[in-house]
């Protein structure tokens, strides 16, 4: 199998083999700039086609065998969601709960119809309640009414179906949809940490991503069209340079956090046919890179709204995704959230090559691969989702 992230910055293509011992091993890699991509949405199949066989051609020879099917993240901002719940009665004459109660408030809690056009990705429960209490399991317990919600994330099918052409013109089989923010929380975050409730945001260049997580289930998860990109572009913009000087700056002297006070400190730009070598203000860069990291931080912290009680989050805020590279980003997540901030660390199978914060999505893809091979096997979606846009790709 192979995880795929097709992002803004680049392409990132994982392989692995299942053992005999049904355990999942990560055995080629394929990384390719990102070309017709922008904020998780294809804008130039052409172009989003080449770099992506690229990096799935790469990953193959570097494993020596051939993909059969992919694992595919998903993330941009025309992914939407909301919260549904129903309640039922438990039917058995000594109020004890059945299978057919669960299965009943379960059906009732993800019936809800989505506007025309629309598909979903993904349908995270979360926690039963049973007479008002939350109970993991309900299945034998005795009470009157069970409730449950579920938190259903969707998007428009021509433009998930994109992504899904772009790996089926490898004559490659989409498995599963992986919502990036799932990948990222559930790769960086323990069960211990989820049961204490933690905020993780990935930071990447096109989109940020981020999930909440109270007492070990999914509260909130969504992305926002803002990210590494637009730091370069307010460098840019401040400092009257081009985008590659831009991000060349960010990637050199750019913090979350301003740290120079000497405003004489200078750093010098190495120029091109339209400007010549110069000095630059070390504290305007830093200014303009903090104000955005922070105004970014605040949008997440508004988006969250009420479910984001610093209170219900004892393990804090993880930060994954290429920019959360910056210097000084955890300090100004912990002045925005309240709470203590840290880069995401990986497990501890993943290869150094790919420890960089910037793999955490595809990473995450490929854990959920892994767990599914300990688990044996996943059955392969006969309906909703993925027949749909096989029939979308049919027919093209």
């Amino acid at each position: 199998m192979a995880a795929v992230e097709i992002g803004t910055g680049k392409i990132a293509v994982l392989v692995g083999e299942i053992t005999r011992g049904r355990s999942l091993n990560l055995i080629g890699v394929g990384v390719a700039p990102s070309r017709g991509v922008l904020k998780g949405e294809v804008v130039d199949y052409k172009a989003a086609c080449e770099a992506t066989h690229h990096a799935l051609e790469t990953a193959e020879k570097r494993a020596g065998a051939r993909i059969e099917e992919v694992w595919l993240a998903q993330t941009g901002a025309h992914l939407d969601a909301f919260y549904n719940e129903a309640s039922v009665n438990v039917k058995s004459a000594d109020n004890t709960v059945t299978a057919l109660d669960i299965a009943s408030v379960c059906a009732l809690a993800k019936e809800k119809e989505l506007p025309a056009g629309r598909s979903r990705i993904h349908e995270i429960r979360r926690p039963f309640r049973l007479d008002g209490r939350a109970v993991p399991d309900p299945e034998h317990l005795t009470g009157r009414r069970l409730e449950v919600g579920y938190w259903i994330v969707h998007g428009p099918e021509s433009k998930i179906s994109d992504n899904i052409h772009v790996v089926g013109g490898y004559h490659l089989e989409v498995r599963e949809l992986v919502l990036a923010s799932l990948a990222s929380g559930s790769l960086l975050t323990s069960a211990e940490e989820r049961a204490q409730g933690v905020l993780v945001i990935d930071i990447g260049k096109g989109v940020t991503d981020y999930v909440l997580y109270r007492a070990g289930h999914v509260l909130v998860t969504g992305t926002l069209p803002v990210a590494g990109d637009h730091l370069t572009n307010d460098l840019s913009i401040g400092l009257r340079v081009t985008p590659a000087q831009a991000e060349m700056l960010k990637l050199r002297h750019a913090r979350a956090t301003t740290l120079t006070r000497d405003k004489t400190d200078k750093v010098w730009l190495n120029g091109d046919a339209s400007f010549g070598d110069r000095q630059l203000p070390k504290m305007a860069i830093e200014t303009i890179a903090s104000a955005r990291i922070l105004e970014l931080l605040e949008v997440v912290r508004q988006k969250l709204g009420p479910a984001f009680v610093p209170e219900h989050c004892g393990a804090g805020v993880v930060l994954a995704g290429g920019t959360a590279k910056l210097p000084g980003i955890e300090d100004a997540a912990a002045r925005v959230f309240g709470l203590p901030a840290r880069g995401g660390e990986p497990p501890g199978w993943v290869k150094d090559e790919l420890k960089d914060p910037m793999f955490s999505t595809v990473l995450g893809v490929f854990q959920f691969g892994l767990r599914a091979a300990h688990e044996h096997t996943v059955p392969r979606r006969k309906t909703g989702l993925l027949s749909n846009l096989t029939k979308i790709f049919a027919a093209s």
